[in-house]
């Protein structure tokens, strides 16, 4: 059968097209050579299983590896010490088998002592882990130990005993037989657990694994992965793409989140190659083709979407947080500290850039975008409102008439809003236009917000409407000779995208202003230039 992009659960080589991780394995096994204890924590459908299941395999040469999965153990396995004791024991000998072992006498002897303990009512997780050290001493190799999904035990004190035992064996391996390494992986960093240990007791951070060496290797996939990644399937396919120019785009509005880069490949192989419109693998594999494999990807529910607007409703501060960050351009320190800030990048929706907060990647903010906008009290607005009237104005021979949706919004606003303060004006202003406009493009186009020139006095939006692009630079006015500053940023970023025509839009306080819209020709680039 042929390769296929794949989503839904683990990834296998010779099954699915993938980004090649052999550096990602090589890095992984040097902290595995160095005999650390560590956790891979990353967001959901970010990689996890399939780097440990590569890692598997990776290591056999030099290793016996046992790979367990506590999604397997159900809620009865943590009920007690002593049924989570036998219940692991029978699990990693099982697991055991599955490597080229060498049956040893020693050997065979370890692994039948701890199996005659694991229907003993007195097997605990001491007598747990003083099998499993005679299992590493007759072993001919060392072993390691991974464990996949293991926060979804997290919430139970056998685990942190569990862990504790691990930490132990950990701190005296230079006089006592132990795994050569063990990872931990899951969404939710073991090495600091928030649990309710006791009735009585509040909820407080406990760290029974506080031995673990730092995880630092990127698991996110860079540019170049995928277009390997591309070059592979162009091979069986033939269609004629660009791949560097594709891996590119993609690349841009993922920031290389494993999930996202499939799924958008899967819709464009799958999806919209079946559309009447494309009816080609040849014609989907196109920018056209990737612009419609962002709409579709941004208005479908996965359980990603579902995480980060449960996480909105939950969490009260982060709410206000990337709504104020997206909308007026403030910035937020990045304090890993902060509960909600720690949460958020923990489940992939935020990163650390440069020390303040921003949304992890282009997708995660544009539906933050789409999310907000279609909240009821947005779509109650006088200026949504005035543009459901408008939008049948605005679409000409297939083109957008920007121009044409600058000088009604300028209309509805000061209509609507020119009586406002300017403190209103500065916050709400620059949501208000994208509120008008989103109705326009919707079903059609994208927009997204380029985060490299968002700040408090600028922010470009990026429009793709079949095909077209169209830049429309927001910006606070401070003044002529600002707005001369503006013009030449404008310019040099209509450079970028090789487009001759940008837009500005201004929010003037004074009282003096000269509300309107009006054209500016500086060399080749005109700017259609709107102040409200």
């Amino acid at each position: 059968m042929p390769k296929v992009f794949n989503t839904t659960g683990l990834c296998v080589p010779e099954k699915h097209y993938m980004v090649n991780i052999d550096k990602r394995l090589k890095d992984i096994k040097a902290l595995v050579d160095e005999e650390n204890y560590f956790t891979i924590n990353k967001a959901r459908q970010y990689g996890k299983t399939t780097t440990l299941r590569a890692l598997y395999r990776y290591l056999q040469s030099d290793y016996y590896v046992v790979l367990m999965d506590f999604q397997v153990f159900g809620s009865a396995e943590f009920s007690t010490e002593q049924i989570f004791a036998s219940s692991f024991a029978s699990s990693f000998l099982e697991l055991l088998e599955y490597n080229n072992l060498a049956i040893t006498k020693e050997l065979q002897i370890a692994r039948e002592n701890l199996e005659q303990n694991i229907d003993s009512e007195k097997f605990t997780l001491r007598l747990l882990f003083k099998g499993l050290r005679a299992v590493c001493a007759a072993a001919d190799k060392p072993i390691v130990l991974m464990i996949d999904e293991v926060d979804s035990a997290a919430n139970n004190q056998v685990f942190l005993d569990f862990l504790a035992q691990l930490r132990a064996m950990y701190l005296v391996r230079d006089i006592q037989p132990a795994f050569k390494s063990v990872i931990l992986a899951g969404v939710y960093d073991v090495k600091n657990l928030k649990q309710k240990i006791r009735p009585d007791e509040d909820h407080k951070y406990n760290s029974p694994w506080n031995i673990a060496a730092d995880f630092e290797i990127d698991m996110s996939l860079s540019k170049d992965g995928i277009a390997g990644m591309l070059l592979e399937y162009e091979n069986d396919y033939h269609t004629g793409m660009n791949v560097d120019e594709m891996a590119g785009w993609i690349y841009d509005y993922t920031s290389g989140y494993p999930f996202f880069v499939s799924r958008l490949c899967q819709l464009i192989d799958k999806n919209i190659s079946r559309k009447t419109e494309y009816g080609s693998k040849e014609s989907a594999w196109t920018k056209k083709g990737f612009n419609e494999g962002v709409r579709m990807l941004l208005s479908e529910k996965n359980t990603l979407f579902e995480s980060l607007i449960g996480k909105l409703h939950d969490y009260t501060k982060l709410n206000t947080m990337l709504r104020t960050l997206l909308f007026t351009g403030r910035t937020f320190s990045y304090a890993a500290d902060e509960s909600v800030i720690d949460m958020a990048t923990m489940f992939g929706f935020i990163k650390n850039q440069n020390g303040n907060v921003a949304v992890a990647n282009r997708i995660f903010e544009t539906r933050l975008y789409n999310y907000y906008l279609a909240e009821n009290e947005m779509q109650g607005t006088d200026i949504y409102k005035a543009s459901l009237q408008d939008k049948s104005q605005f679409i000409v021979d297939g083109h957008l008439n920007m121009k044409r949706i600058l000088e009604k919004f300028v209309v509805h606003f000061n209509d609507i809003y020119g009586n406002c303060s300017e403190k209103f004006l500065e916050d709400e202003g620059r949501q208000y236009f994208l509120l008008y406009l989103r109705p326009i493009i919707n079903g059609t186009g994208n927009y997204y917000v380029e985060a490299r020139t968002r700040d408090m006095r600028r922010t470009d939006v990026i429009v793709d409407y079949h095909g077209e692009q169209y830049i429309i630079e927001m910006k606070i006015w401070h003044g002529d000779e600002y707005n001369n500053r503006g013009e030449q940023q404008l310019i040099g970023y209509l450079d970028d995208y090789h487009i001759n025509k940008g837009y500005m839009l201004s929010f003037n306080f004074n009282k003096n202003k000269q509300v309107g819209v009006h054209q500016v020709v500086i060399g080749e680039k005109e700017i259609i230039e709107a102040v409200v």
